[in-house]
């Protein structure tokens, strides 16, 4: 179950595929995941022109932005403490393991913020859209944890194996799993490094806020167009640097 190289090398294009193939689905399957969410809560069809509807439709599009915007909270988190420039390498960093911040309650923080963007996105795809984002991310998020966790156990070894005891992999502990190492986040990097992502969360609170499709893909073009060239910058500086030593988790 753990991902290959060409997985964890190409895995931002790789994620980025599922959610293409997910709205792809609309072409045979035209219903809309948080209408059919939002009928199934009321027992009938929904008719928007009834004000008690469009409320019922804004409020389950609300869970979405919810899920999305906690995705960019808990990533962002994440890179604050691993540092953006490793969390979007597309190489395997296992010098060291990160256990402050986030890292004291979870394993992979940046993961978890993958797929609840998943889930929260899949409110606006098709009902098949739906599942294949939502078990399509947690399967390859799976696998590339899998591929992180054996790397870091060959090569960090007994420390490792103690850190994947104490934490938990993908359910956040309520309280921390480890004392605090004393690291400092870094946060201006990180909400930079991130800014895509809070443009993806900010377009389905958009959406839930107008129900207006416009908006929400005129945002999403945009947030993409800064994801691709974020990670085109990304891949030409790791081509021009020399290899680092540190672990990489996204």
């Amino acid at each position: 179950m753990r991902a290959t190289d060409f997985e964890f090398r190409y895995r931002f294009w790789l994620i980025t595929a599922v959610f293409f193939i997910a709205f792809w689905c609309y072409r045979f399957d035209p219903v809309n995941a948080g209408s059919a969410i939002a009928a199934l809560i009321a027992g009938r069809a929904l008719q928007l022109d009834f004000g008690a509807d469009r409320h019922l439709l804004q409020g389950v599009f609300a869970v979405a932005a919810a899920l999305a915007l906690l995705a960019a909270l808990v990533r962002t988190w994440g890179a604050a403490y691993l540092r953006s420039e490793v969390v979007h390498d597309p190489s395997l960093r296992l010098d060291a393991v990160v256990a402050d911040g986030p890292y004291r309650h979870l394993r992979n923080p940046l993961y978890l913020g993958t797929v609840l963007l998943g889930i929260g996105f899949g409110f606006l795809a098709s009902r098949v859209g739906f599942l294949v984002l939502a078990l399509g991310l947690t399967l390859f998020t799976y696998r590339l944890v899998r591929r992180e966790e054996s790397a870091l156990l060959a090569t960090q070894g007994e420390a490792y194996r103690k850190f994947v005891t104490a934490v938990p992999r993908f359910v956040p502990s309520l309280w921390p799993r480890l004392p605090s190492g004393g690291m400092k986040p870094r946060w201006g990097q990180a909400w930079l490094g991130e800014a895509p992502l809070w443009v993806f969360a900010l377009a389905v609170v958009g959406f839930a806020a107008t129900l207006n499709v416009t908006v929400f893909y005129a945002m999403i073009a945009v947030a993409l167009l800064v994801s691709v060239i974020r990670h085109l910058v990304v891949a030409a500086r790791k081509r021009r640097a020399p290899p680092p030593q540190q672990i990489q988790a996204s």
